[in-house]
Formats: structure tokens, sequence, C-alpha cells
């Protein structure tokens, strides 16, 4: 039961077969795979997830005489990486791209007539409220790429929940129905566009500090904003990923209904953490990409 993770971060490591190596990819760390389990010795080692590596070794293995070329972090990160791969593949010195998300955009092959998704379930089931959304988009876009030239196209989504309404909104093309649904559940549960988040985040290397600054901050919020009617604020808590690159990380998210009314309080709360003790850094950032 035991699992290989990042010295540096709290997250697994993602073994790559080509160099045997277990590599973080979030800080780069890197160290040599395992033989023997370092926590009771056992030399029996299993693998999980679904890793381009091991879906390419499948697919020469269905079809031995296919050409494949692999497009991920490992094989575009030479100079004009993408570029080259995209090249071979326009060129006809590939019959199947296989790739990550990257090759989801943008690619206008006429030759293609068939494309498929695997595990498209990974999309969904993210804490982020922009799941639904990305997961519609990925998954129209990655359709379109097949049958752009004169021979009919096809898509494969391969997923654990067919009747999921967003997997059927993207099956039938129907973005209408799904706004329709995704607004309705964002005002609903407040979320943008009817509101704006605010995300506000501590890190620094003593854990115990960055806890305390941040509960700091929100004793402040809490005595400046009042009762207000026009701000959600949660309690603070650990980041989804605590640790990255040695920085453990807290966060306070804020609904609101207009930033421009915070912007004052923000400024407070930047001014509160210039005054603290120890080496933390602050960061606030309104309506984030990203929840992680």
């Amino acid at each position: 039961g035991h699992v290989m993770t990042c010295e540096n971060c709290s997250i697994a490591l993602t073994y790559h077969r080509s160099a045997d190596r277990l590599n973080c990819h979030y800080c780069g760390y890197s160290v040599p795979n395992v033989d023997h389990c370092p926590e009771c010795g056992s030399k029996y080692i299993k693998f999980f997830g679904t890793g381009t590596q091991k879906i390419e070794e499948d697919l020469n293995n269905l079809f031995p005489s296919a050409r494949v070329l692999r497009m991920d972090t490992d094989t575009t990160s030479g100079k004009n990486g993408h570029e080259n791969i995209l090249r071979r593949f326009g060129e006809g010195e590939a019959d199947i791209l296989l790739g990550t998300q990257m090759v989801t955009k943008g690619l206008d092959f006429h030759d293609v007539t068939l494309v498929g998704v695997l595990a498209a379930d990974t999309a969904l089931n993210v804490d982020d409220f922009r799941a639904h959304e990305r997961c519609f988009s990925l998954l129209t876009q990655v359709c379109g790429r097949a049958g752009r030239g004169d021979l009919e196209g096809r898509a494969i989504i391969q997923t654990y929940q067919p009747q999921n309404a967003t997997i059927q909104f993207a099956q039938n093309h129907n973005y209408i129905d799904f706004y329709k649904s995704e607004i309705l559940y964002r005002k609903r549960l407040n979320y943008p566009p009817f509101c704006d988040i605010i995300c506000i985040m501590i890190s620094g290397e003593d854990e115990q500090q960055v806890s305390e600054n941040m509960r700091a901050i929100y004793d402040l919020l809490r005595k400046e904003s009042g009762k207000s009617d026009d701000m959600q604020m949660l309690a603070p808590v650990p980041a989804p990923i605590l640790k990255i690159k040695n920085k453990y990380r807290y966060r306070i998210l804020i609904k609101c209904n207009s930033t421009e009314k915070t912007t004052e309080l923000l400024h407070k709360v930047n001014t509160k953490h210039e005054k603290m003790k120890g080496k933390t850094f602050l960061s606030i950032d309104i309506n984030p990409n990203s929840l992680y």
C-alpha cells in the first residue's frame, strides 16, 4: 500500500518508462525506479494509471504494423518539439497520433477519420466548479479533429459515466442545453458569472507559521467584513495540493458580488501580511483559472 511520493511536494511520483525513473510533475524531483518497496521490502511493485507510454505500448501490441507518434511532456521537451511531431504527422510519417490534452486544439488534418478519448471522466471528477465546462469544451474540440476533409469522421469517447449530462451534451454537440444546465447550476450555488471568487493564499516552508498567518488574515477579514451580504467566506484550509517545492500552502476562498467593493479590504490584508513574522508569501487571485 505504500505510494512513492515527492520529497518536496505532497503529490505521488509518476513513472516514466523510457528513463525508468519516478518524476514529480510539479517541481522536477526525480529518482530511479524502485525494484523493492522502501516501506516493507516487497519485490512486488504495482503500477497504476493509464499514462501515454502505457497506451503507446498497448497500441503497438494491438496494431503492430501501425506507426505511432506520442505527443506529451517527454516527447515535446526539446526545441520545437510540438512543431516537429505535428509536421511529421501531417506529412504522413505516422498513422496514429497519441497524446495528452495538447492534441485536442487547433489541429487541422484532413485525412484524420477517427478520434478516440480515453477516460473522459478524469476531466469531470476534479475539485473545480469549471470541471464540466472544461470537459464539454475538451470533448467538443477533440471530436472536431475528425472528418475535416472529404472523408466522414467518427469519434469514440470512453467513459464510466455514459449517462452523465455533460457527456451526453458533448456527444450530441448540444451547446445550448449544456449552457442552460450549467448556468442554472452556477446560479443556484452562486458561482461565476453570478459572483467573483477571490483566492487568498499564503505559502512558506514552515507549515505552522503559514497556518498561523492564514488564521490571522481570516480573523481580520471577519472583523472588517462584518455581516456583509455581499461576501461569503470559507474558513482557511490547506490547499488541495498542500506542499509544492517545499512550500506549504493554505488558502481562503471568498465569494463576493463585486470585487470593486473588496479592494480596500484586500489592501488591508496585504498590509497585515507585510507586518507578520516569518518568511511567508501572500498571493491574492481574483477569479483564478485554477483552484489548486
